[in-house]
C-alpha cells in the first residue's frame, strides 16, 4: 500500500453505537446532590445542568444531522509517520486562495471551525472580496477524533507539527499561512519555527486565561508595573484552580482513560466544564457561550471515537517531552485576543512590534464557537497585510 495515499473519507457511526449512546445516557448512575453545592460552576458542573444536558443528548440531539453537517464538507484519511492522520480540506474557487492550516486545541476538535468554513472559502458570499479567499485544511491532532487509534507512542507537538507541515506539502502547498488556538496555538507556532520557508505567517487566537501561563509556560517580564502584576497574580491563581484536568491527563491518564471512555456522563462533565470556565464570563453556562447543538457535536466526536483517552495521552507525551510552549521565529505573527486583558499584550508584545494584534471583549478560549465572525475577520485582516 502506498503510505503517501490520500483517501476519500465519511463519517458514518454505526446506528448500533448511536443506540449505545443513548441506553447509557438514560440509565446513568447520578451522585446524590452535594449538601449545599452551589449551582454555578465553582465546584464544578453542578448535577442539575448536567442532568439536564445529557437528557437532551439522549433524546433531543440529532447526530445524524449533525453527521451530515460535517460530512458536507470534503474530508480525508492518509498515512504518515505511520499514523493515520483524518482531516477536512476545502479548496476555495478562488485561484489566487491562500492556503491556511486550521489546527484545533483540547478540549476541542474539527467541529471547532465549522462556521468558519464558509466566509474564509467564499468570502465573496460572506461580506469579503475575492482577496480575503483560504483554501482551508483542518487536520484531527494524533489521538483526537478519526486521527485515531494512535499507532505509536511519542506523539506530541513536535511530531504532530513535523506530520501536518508533511501534510501540506503532500496537498500541493509549497506555502501557507497557520492558525489555531490551545494545544493548535503550539503547532502553529512551531510550524513557523521548523518551517519558515513553507509559513508565510501565523495568527494564534487566545484570551486573558493565558495570563495563568505566566510564570509557567514563559516568564513575567519585569517591565510591568505593580498594577499589571496584580493582575497576572489573580490569573495565576484561577489557573491553578482550573489545572486539574491537565495535571491528571499529563501524570496519569489511564486512570481518566477508562472513565471517559465507559461514561457518556462522563466525558459530557469532562468537557462542558472546560467550556463552562473558559467561554466568555457573561455567560452563564456553556451552551449560552456557544450553541448547544454544537457542544455536543464537539463532544460526541470524542465519545464515538473513544479519543478522551487517547487525547490524554497526547496531553502527557506534551508534558514529557521537554519542549518550550513558545517557539521564536521570523514569520510574521499576529494575535487575536479574546475576553481581552491589556496586560497580555504588555507582557507579550510590550513594544508592539507584531504587525497585528486584535483586543475583543467577546468570546473566549472557544473563539471559533464563541465569536466566529470576529476570528474570520482577524483572519482576513492579518493575511491582507502578510500577502500586501
Amino acid at each position: 500500500m502506498n503510505t503517501s495515499e490520500i483517501r476519500p473519507f465519511r463519517i458514518d457511526i454505526p446506528q448500533a453505537e448511536v443506540e449505545d449512546l443513548r441506553t447509557r445516557l438514560t440509565i446513568a448512575r447520578w451522585p446524590d446532590p452535594a449538601p449545599g453545592a452551589a449551582t454555578d460552576f465553582s465546584r464544578g458542573v453542578p448535577l442539575d445542568y448536567l442532568k439536564d444536558l445529557a437528557a437532551y443528548w439522549a433524546n433531543d440531539y440529532d447526530w445524524r444531522a449533525a453527521e451530515a453537517r460535517l460530512n458536507a464538507y470534503p474530508q480525508f484519511l492518509t498515512e504518515i509517520d505511520g499514523q493515520t492522520i483524518h482531516f477536512i480540506h476545502v479548496r476555495s474557487a478562488e485561484a489566487d486562495a491562500t492556503p491556511l492550516l486550521m489546527t484545533h486545541g483540547y478540549p476541542g476538535s474539527i467541529g471547532e471551525f465549522l462556521d468558519l468554513i464558509d466566509p474564509l472559502t467564499d468570502p465573496v458570499a460572506h461580506g469579503g472580496s475575492a482577496e480575503d479567499a483560504f483554501h482551508v485544511v483542518i487536520p484531527s491532532i494524533p489521538g483526537f477524533g478519526f486521527s485515531t487509534p494512535v499507532s505509536s507512542a511519542g506523539w506530541e507537538v513536535a511530531r504532530t507539527t513535523a506530520a501536518f507541515a508533511e501534510l501540506m506539502s503532500r496537498l500541493g502547498y509549497s506555502q501557507y499561512g497557520a492558525h489555531g488556538g490551545d494545544v493548535g496555538a503550539g503547532v502553529t507556532g512551531r510550524l513557523a519555527a521548523t518551517h519558515p520557508d513553507q509559513v508565510i505567517g501565523t495568527l494564534v487566537n487566545s484570551d486573558r486565561g493565558s495570563l495563568g501561563l505566566a510564570g509557567e509556560q514563559f516568564p513575567i517580564p519585569d517591565h510591568l508595573n505593580e498594577d499589571e502584576r496584580a493582575v497576572i497574580a489573580t490569573e495565576r491563581e484561577s489557573w491553578q484552580a482550573e489545572r486539574g484536568y491537565l495535571d491528571l491527563q499529563s501524570h496519569r491518564p489511564e486512570t481518566i482513560a477508562a472513565a471517559l471512555t465507559d461514561s457518556p456522563v462522563g466525558q459530557l462533565a469532562w468537557i462542558a466544564e472546560k467550556f463552562a470556565t473558559w467561554t466568555n464570563p457573561a455567560a452563564a453556562t456553556p451552551d449560552e457561550a456557544v450553541d448547544r447543538d454544537q457542544l455536543l457535536t464537539n463532544i460526541s466526536l470524542y465519545w464515538f471515537t473513544r479519543s478522551g483517552a487517547s487525547a490524554a495521552r497526547f496531553l502527557w507525551e506534551a508534558m514529557h517531552s521537554g519542549l518550550d510552549w513558545v517557539a521564536p521565529s521570523a514569520v510574521p505573527s499576529g494575535w487575536s485576543v479574546f475576553n481581552t486583558s491589556p496586560v497580555l499584550r504588555r507582557m507579550m508584545d510590550p513594544d508592539e512590534k507584531m504587525p497585528f494584534w486584535a483586543d475583543h471583549s467577546e468570546g473566549g478560549h472557544f473563539a471559533a464557537m464563541e465569536a466566529p465572525e470576529l476570528l474570520v475577520e482577524d483572519l482576513r485582516a492579518f493575511f491582507r497585510l502578510v500577502n500586501r
